[in-house]
C-alpha cells in the first residue's frame, strides 16, 4: 500500500522512537490529517508564500531575495521565492541561475530578460543572476539545448507538470544536497508505510490443528 504523506507528516517521524506511546500517538495524529493522492507532490502550493512545496516533496528554499544588488526579489510576488498561484498564469516556478548564452537564446525567442522593465518590479539580468523562470519557458530552453542550470529546492512542485523530475535533476546545481534531503524524505516515508502496512495485514488464523 502505498501512503501519500505530506512533508510536516513526514516530520512527525523524527520525534519517534522505539513502539511506545509516543508512535501510537504520532500515527493517530497522521490518521487524522488529510493525504493528498500524488505519491511525489505533497501540497497543492497555490498560496503565494514561501511555505510552498518544491519538486523534492520538502519545503521550499528561498531562490534569490536581492537579484543583481536591486533590492527587488524574484518571484512572481517578488518575494525571493518561486511561488505561484491563481493569477501567476506563466508559471514563475523554476529557479535558475541565468547565463549570457541562454539570455540571449531567451531575447531571440521573444523573451528579454536583460532588459529592466522598473514599472514591474524587474531589474533585468545578468549571468550568473538567480531568478524563477516560467515552467514552460525553461521547458523551450531544453528543447533547444540553451537551458540554464537550476536549483531543485527553490524550485516550486508545478514545474512537475511541465517538466519530468528525472531531467529537472540533470540541470540540478545543489544535486547532491537535494539526493539526500530526497533520501531522507524517501526513509521516513518507507518507515511510516511499514508502520501502515502492519497494521493493516490481516492477522494470521489460529492452527486448527490438534497436537499429539
Amino acid at each position: 500500500m502505498r501512503v501519500a504523506l505530506s512533508y510536516m507528516q513526514l516530520m512527525l517521524i523524527t520525534s519517534v522512537s522505539g513502539f511506545g506511546p509516543q508512535k501510537m500517538k504520532t500515527i493517530e495524529i497522521i490518521r487524522s490529517s488529510p493525504r493528498p493522492e500524488t505519491s511525489l507532490r505533497f501540497s497543492p502550493s497555490e498560496d503565494g508564500d514561501e511555505k510552498s512545496i518544491n519538486v523534492l516533496g520538502t519545503r521550499m528554499e528561498c531562490c534569490c531575495s536581492n537579484v543583481g544588488n536591486s533590492g527587488i526579489g524574484t518571484g512572481f510576488y517578488r518575494n525571493g521565492y518561486c511561488s505561484t498561484g491563481p493569477q501567476d498564469f506563466g508559471r514563475h516556478t523554476v529557479c535558475v541561475q541565468v547565463t549570457e548564452d541562454f539570455l540571449e537564446f531567451s531575447k531571440s525567442v521573444g523573451n528579454d530578460l536583460s532588459t529592466p522593465i522598473p514599472e514591474y518590479h524587474f531589474p533585468g539580468l545578468k549571468e550568473g543572476d538567480q531568478w524563477c523562470l516560467c515552467a514552460q519557458r525553461w521547458a523551450q530552453a531544453y528543447a533547444f539545448g540553451k537551458a540554464p542550470k537550476l536549483y531543485l529546492r527553490a524550485t516550486h512542485e508545478k514545474t512537475l507538470d511541465y517538466v519530468e523530475f528525472a531531467v529537472l535533476r540533470q540541470y540540478a546545481l545543489d544535486g547532491k544536497e537535494a539526493d539526500a534531503e530526497k533520501g531522507d524524505l524517501d526513509e521516513k516515508r518507507n518507515i511510516l508505510e511499514n508502520i501502515f502496512g502492519q497494521e493493516s495485514s490481516p492477522s494470521s488464523p489460529p492452527n486448527s490443528e490438534s497436537e499429539e
